[in-house]
C-alpha cells in the first residue's frame, strides 16, 4: 500500500465531515465559487453559519485531499470540484462491494 492508500485515506477524511461534503455539493451545483459565495450559498441553502475562517479551513482540506482545484483571477481565489478522487476511491475500493 503506497501513496494510493495514503491519497485514499486523506480523501475519506476530508468526506468524513458533514460541512465539507456540503462544500462538496455546493461546488457541484456551482463550480468555480469564491469563499464568499460559498459561505452565502452554505448559509442560505443550508442554515449552515460558519465564519470566512471556518470555510477556508474546509476548503484546505479538500484542497489537500486533492477534491478541489483552485484559480486565481485577478486578487480573488475560485474553488473548482474535482471529482478524480472520489471516482478513484469508487474504482479502487467500492467497487468490490458492488459486484
Amino acid at each position: 500500500m503506497g501513496s494510493t492508500a495514503n491519497d485514499s485515506n486523506a480523501v475519506f477524511r476530508a468526506i468524513a465531515d458533514p460541512a465539507r461534503r456540503l462544500v462538496i455539493d455546493e461546488l457541484g451545483s456551482n463550480d468555480g465559487q469564491t469563499l464568499f459565495e460559498i459561505c452565502v450559498r452554505l448559509s442560505q441553502n443550508h442554515d449552515m453559519h460558519m465564519s470566512r475562517q471556518a470555510v477556508t479551513k474546509h476548503l484546505n482540506i479538500l484542497e489537500s485531499a486533492g477534491l478541489i482545484r483552485v484559480q486565481w483571477r485577478g486578487r480573488t481565489k475560485h474553488h473548482f470540484l474535482d471529482v478524480g478522487p472520489i471516482k478513484q476511491i469508487g474504482k479502487l475500493w467500492l467497487n468490490q462491494y458492488l459486484k
